[in-house]
């Protein structure tokens, strides 16, 4: 398995222009064994997405509280001190007009939570992948939702994390232009937006983007030979 994932990893990686690799993400019933526990101490969701891009690590319930939205999102039910700082900063958000009153009963959340997630490089856990996420610039975005089943392609705001039960809600592909909070703690360039894919149509993704590049390839050459031969007066040469 993390073979098939290693080389469909590097095919993304290629076709796309990836410039850091796709991040796995699996939820899990039990801590994975050979698989290193998260020290703790991260102050966000994301931040586990950012890290998962360099090594992989797995993370229990509890580390993922320090981020109550994150661990809204994830499905953690939003009790006892977790639940009042939920609110307050629902609250503040909405005072300073940040988020539309209402408007966090919208935001995708799972109906519950994993006991664990495990975090890493695609191909670099012992095990299938719940969702992945794609750092992709704009061209690298462009290609990976060409190569999106058909019909619409769901978009997420803010946070974005919610891409993640988006997806585990049915969204084969999705797309997020990140939010503040994700851009800060995960260093995401203002060039980045976040693509996922559900794990499951993972495969055959990948070998739709591997047709998607060839089609792109034949239709660049195609317009630059246009371009070249242009005598526009405006046209770039």
């Amino acid at each position: 398995m993390s073979e098939d994932l290693q080389r469909i990893a590097a095919q993304l990686t290629s076709d796309l222009g990836l410039k850091s690799p796709p991040v796995q993400i699996s939820y899990l019933e039990a801590p994975p064994a050979g698989v290193d526990k998260h020290p703790g101490g991260a102050p966000s969701v994301c931040t586990f997405f950012a890290e998962g891009q360099s090594r992989p690590f797995y993370a229990d319930l509890p580390a993922h509280e320090a981020c109550e939205i994150g661990a809204f999102v994830h499905g953690i039910p939003p009790q006892g001190e977790l639940g009042s700082r939920l609110m307050a900063t629902i609250g503040m958000m909405q005072q300073e007009g940040y988020l539309h009153p209402g408007e966090e009963a919208k935001v995708p959340h799972n109906a519950s939570a994993p006991k664990y997630v495990a975090y890493g490089p695609l191909g670099s856990l012992p095990m299938a992948p719940t969702t992945v996420l794609l750092f992709a610039p704009a061209r690298s975005a462009m290609m990976a939702l060409e190569a999106a089943p058909e019909g619409p392609v769901p978009m997420n705001g803010r946070p974005m994390c919610a891409i993640v039960p988006t997806l585990n809600q049915g969204a084969k592909v999705a797309l997020s232009p990140g939010c503040v909070g994700s851009r800060i703690y995960t260093g995401m360039g203002d060039d980045r937006v976040v693509v996922g894919i559900r794990g499951d149509h993972l495969s055959a993704y990948a070998a739709q983007v591997a047709k998607t590049r060839r089609a792109n390839d034949l239709v660049r050459a195609e317009d630059e030979r246009r371009k070249r031969e242009s005598t526009h007066p405006y046209s770039p040469k």
